[in-house]
């Protein structure tokens, strides 16, 4: 992720001219570059491949407080009352809150900020390169604060959540091996979950159950192996040396073998994160939201084991069909989204222009349903 300039006369002279001596042509200087990258800096942040775009914004007035109507949601529940995840303050822990299906529920939102300085000199000499280089590490450095916040609810979320007496998550049938069984059991996992509301078969289906699969390097690694490892986990009758030796159909391997990518797989698209894995960070998240949580194997009653990060990794199922992970985010009616201002500490004795800024925004899980994991 980068922001570059396009060199043109008009933006050379914008820069070169926040460097002015002229304190009030510097500031207005200033004042337009803001206004000119702010909305740039809302479209890197929304557009970029991190776990917080996994959730669906809800914009709405900066002076406002954010509130939903859950009964537009969620249909009839069995005791009409809901679980939502949500965290009050930034890098806070995530807490529950347990609220009737007819309710308005108060959402506190959390400011992200950030600020940028570089030398005067950089933009005397039109070093657009340094100024975008700057504003690229101001997007940066926002983007890995919601990559926190977003993966502290989805991964407490998750490590949580029941339904119907089942557990979102599951052990893989071999510890350190993912095959196409284990796929398997976690869109039959995600199809139980997902029910209509008296317990049946939702109207037209509902889709598959997930839709995307955010997994590790090292989880792709065993995909793309499934293009000449063996995938049969079948017991007896079969012997060990038979079924040990049965591979993909041969047009499966060949999809594998040419798309070394893998964007989809099973018809679910394949999200590769770098933070998951074993010992990463949203791995460690989902060790502490677990704590003394046993998870078991599909068929509920072996394996049974608290999650430990230091040897297993989570991988998550997603279904982004239905209105589950939600961003309350604030608009100002002048600066949209991301607010960007001169950072008036800066004198022109110090020699140094500064901008700080930000964004207003909440992250909440209001139905977990949407979410299954697999320990492997």
């Amino acid at each position: 992720m980068e922001i570059k300039f396009k060199y043109t006369p008009d933006q050379i002279e914008l820069v070169k001219a926040t460097a002015s001596r002229d304190r009030n042509v510097a500031y207005e200087a200033q004042a337009a570059l803001a206004k000119l990258i702010s909305p740039v800096l809302a479209q890197v942040i929304n557009q970029a491949p991190v776990l917080g775009n996994l959730f669906t914004d809800i914009p709405y007035n900066a002076d406002d407080n954010v509130s939903l109507p859950l009964d537009l949601y969620y249909d009839v529940t069995d005791e009409d009352y809901v679980e939502v995840w949500s965290q009050t303050q930034a890098g806070g822990l995530p807490t529950s809150t347990v609220q009737p299906t007819m309710s308005e529920m108060k959402v506190q939102t959390y400011p992200l900020n950030t600020a940028v300085s570089w030398d005067r000199k950089y933009a005397a000499k039109s070093r657009l390169d340094v100024v975008a280089k700057s504003f690229s590490r101001v997007a940066q450095e926002i983007l890995l604060k919601q990559n926190k916040m977003s993966a502290n609810v989805i991964m407490t979320s998750l490590a949580n959540a029941t339904t119907n007496s089942v557990r979102h998550v599951q052990r893989a049938n071999l510890a350190g091996s993912f095959v196409l069984a284990d796929l398997n059991e976690l869109l039959t996992l995600a199809k139980r979950i997902l029910t209509s509301w008296y317990g049946g078969t939702p109207a037209g289906g509902r889709g598959k159950g997930i839709t995307d699969l955010i997994v590790s390097p090292e989880i792709v690694e065993k995909i793309r192996a499934m293009a000449y490892n063996p995938i049969n986990t079948a017991a007896a009758p079969y012997a060990s040396s038979l079924k040990d030796s049965i591979v993909a159909p041969d047009e499966l391997r060949m999809k594998i073998f040419n798309s070394a990518g893998i964007p989809e797989f099973y018809g679910i698209s394949i999200m590769e994160f770098n933070e998951f894995g074993v010992g990463r960070s949203a791995n460690t998240v989902f060790d502490v939201a677990a704590a003394s949580t046993a998870y078991s194997r599909p068929d509920g009653s072996t394996g049974s084991a608290v999650f430990a990060g230091a040897t297993t990794e989570i991988l998550v199922g997603i279904d982004r069909t239905r209105d589950s992970l939600l961003r309350p985010v604030a608009v100002d009616e002048d600066d949209g989204v991301f607010v960007l201002s001169v950072d008036d500490q800066w004198s022109i004795r110090q020699g140094k222009i500064g901008y700080w800024g930000g964004l207003e925004e909440g992250r909440l899980c209001i139905d977990n349903r949407a979410l299954v994991g697999k320990i492997v």
